[in-house]
């Protein structure tokens, strides 16, 4: 019986997912398991995030060519229709959903992880690499990370939302070269993707459409701006809401000002350092 982690990815949707699978696996340490993305380019770097073994798949109807009936899988996901949901439930002796839906229904053939629900068989909390949490110096004002992804160049066509600010880009992991040069006028600096970390823990402000930069960001003791992009999805906004965290609803630039403004007086609220309740919750789930 193997273990398995799905993860959707891609250059459409970005790697939140894949940046909160690789904390959950770091947290397992040891353990045997085989990440399964929807994105073979991620895979073939996924070493550098201190994952073992990674594997691409084109669908997420391709994992049982991968896997065998009885095996367990993580599966962090929003592709599952009410049928492939069932199908998937019961083909893998175990069956751990990560969601974000507020209003997602369990299954009583699967666990889940979540930020919102709690009861039997749900484990909730939210997931957040530790090393965030090791403050480091804040030595830059602003820095503006729209995402790992933008293929349809949305934040191009929105540059004058940022005019007139003085920040610091932090590209994503599906830029390309000529694009980075497209947008570099509207910043000061530019950082590489490969320091996405350091950038993420020096910044006193992070403006990002990335949920998932957004709540390290808090971590690492910054102040987070969630740019809401029209093209994500909404399911982050009452988590947010909760954690105070500011956000802007599309590319609005008064908005943003405002925000901006607003930070002044602002205070967000902590999270807790807690991922290893994440991983003794799978341990016993999986028997580990």
């Amino acid at each position: 019986m193997r273990l398995f982690y799905y993860v959707h990815t891609g250059h459409r949707i970005g790697l939140d997912r894949f940046r909160r699978a690789a904390t959950i696996i770091r947290a397992l340490g040891d353990v045997d398991i085989t990440l399964l993305t929807s994105d073979y380019r991620i895979a073939q770097v996924s070493h550098q995030f201190g994952i073992k073994r990674a594997v691409g798949v084109d669908v997420v109807r391709n994992i049982p060519q991968i896997s065998h009936h009885g095996d367990q899988i993580i599966f962090d996901s929003d592709e599952l229709n009410a049928t492939l949901h069932a199908d998937m439930a019961s083909y893998f002796s175990t069956f751990i959903r990560v969601t974000d839906d507020i209003n997602a229904t369990k299954l009583d053939s699967e666990l889940l992880i979540s930020p919102y629900l709690e009861g039997e068989g749900i484990h909730k909390n939210i997931i957040v690499d530790p090393h965030f949490f090791v403050r480091q110096e804040k030595t830059i004002e602003i820095t503006f990370f729209f995402g790992d992804d933008d293929y349809e160049e949305d934040l191009l066509k929105n540059i004058d939302m940022l005019e007139g600010l003085t920040l610091e880009l932090l590209t994503g992991f599906y830029f390309f070269m000529d694009y980075e040069d497209k947008i570099a006028p509207a910043f000061t600096k530019i950082h590489e993707f490969e320091d996405y970390d350091d950038v993420i823990k020096s910044s006193k402000v992070l403006i990002t459409a990335s949920p998932q930069a957004a709540l390290e960001h808090l971590a690492a003791g910054g102040q987070p701006i969630y740019l809401q992009r029209p093209d994500y999805t909404r399911e982050f906004l009452p988590l947010f809401k909760t954690l105070n965290i500011p956000y802007v609803d599309g590319y609005n630039r008064e908005n943003l000002l405002s925000r901006l403004e607003e930070l002044i007086s602002h205070k967000c609220h902590s999270l807790e350092e807690n991922i290893e309740k994440t991983a003794d919750f799978l341990k016993s789930s999986l028997s580990l």
